[in-house]
């Protein structure tokens, strides 16, 4: 509604103003000639101006718009916005000149118009557009950090509802075997199994989880795994007290650990062991030792480190950083700090 008013309501309020101004005042005194001609010419001047690059920039919406052609698009901008404001100006000034004079300028006199018209428009213009290229640019900006965001969250989720479908699955098969087995431990490990998936669906909403928060997951989600391979899997984990209230994407290194059991045989001859620990450096390491599967799921593995390096690129210029040997296989997680203010 603002920019309506500004670039309709408003410069036509002012050709109205400034036409009742003119068809009230007919005869103006000869000492006040100058004064109230030169007044008219600017009002209805301006008028046109607004107008006229109002209708501009609504074609070139359309014809070149800014994201597509930003270069282009300014200096055709800022060539037809000087022509227009040019007419403008010999426009009053044939309306004004004619009506309180009753002739018609002759070419010497819109020469001058136009030499003074030029040394006043087209810096005015020069500076609205500059202004108003920036601010298009930031609008774009900001767009494509909104759809980067959503894109991002949109692969959270599709992260999500992987891991959903086989975590239930898996879970709820061990749960039922355990049940007539042990009535204590299929109780502990329902408490597990709610309190991984409580967290996994608390995460929707969040972009950043604390690193605390994301040790209390794995915490439980370790509990499910020795449950489920018994002596097959084991975990070194080593944080660093200092690091919990850092930040990391949420379900990283869950799924850094669901990777690692996926791709490589775990027996209890040839265990696999997984090292969750802190670098010192403001990273959190997840190494595991390589006994790979003969077939293996390469892109699925490849498209959930892809999601995971995405979203530190939303985040962040530090990069998650992947090393693998002939012995083991390592992910680098950068923490992030929060800003709380």
């Amino acid at each position: 509604m603002k920019k309506i008013f500004f670039r309709i309501l408003l410069p036509i309020a002012i050709l109205i103003g400034t036409g009742i101004f003119m068809l009230t005042q007919p005869t103006i005194d000869e000492g006040k000639t100058t004064e109230v001609m030169t007044f008219c010419w600017v009002l209805l001047s301006l008028g046109f101006i607004i107008l006229s690059i109002a209708l501009i920039d609504a074609i070139l919406n359309k014809l070149l718009p800014w994201k597509k052609k930003t270069g282009l698009r300014f200096f055709s901008q800022l060539l037809f916005g000087g022509l227009v404001s040019l007419a403008s100006f010999n426009t009053a000034y044939y309306l004004v000149k004619t009506y309180y004079s009753n002739e018609v300028p002759d070419l010497g006199q819109y020469l001058v118009m136009n030499m003074y018209g030029s040394s006043v428009v087209l810096p005015i213009l020069s500076i609205y557009f500059g202004y108003k290229f920036l601010g298009d640019w930031r609008k774009s900006e900001l767009e494509a950090e909104r759809l980067q965001k959503e894109s991002a969250r949109s692969q959270m989720m599709a992260l999500k509802n992987h891991l959903d479908p086989h975590f239930l699955f898996n879970n709820l098969n061990i749960l039922s075997s355990i049940m007539d087995k042990d009535i204590k431990l299929s109780k502990t490990y329902l408490d597990k199994f709610a309190e991984v998936y409580r967290i996994i669906l608390k995460s929707e909403q969040s972009d950043l989880s604390l690193l605390e928060d994301e040790m209390r997951l794995i915490e439980s989600y370790i509990y499910l795994i020795r449950v489920r391979f018994e002596n097959s899997v084991f975990f070194n984990i080593d944080i660093d007290p200092s690091d919990h209230n850092k930040a990391l994407p949420p379900l990283a290194i869950q799924m850094l650990i669901e990777n690692a059991i996926k791709h490589n045989m775990a027996n209890i001859d040839n265990p696999i062991t997984i090292t969750i620990k802190s670098d010192g450096l403001n990273n959190i390491l997840v190494e595991n030792n390589l006994q790979k599967k003969k077939y293996a799921v390469q892109e699925r593995e490849g498209s959930g480190l892809q999601n995971i390096k995405n979203r530190y690129a939303f985040f962040s210029d530090k990069e998650m950083q992947v090393e693998e040997t002939e012995s083991y296989f390592r992910i680098t997680l950068p923490l992030l700090e929060i800003d709380y203010d």
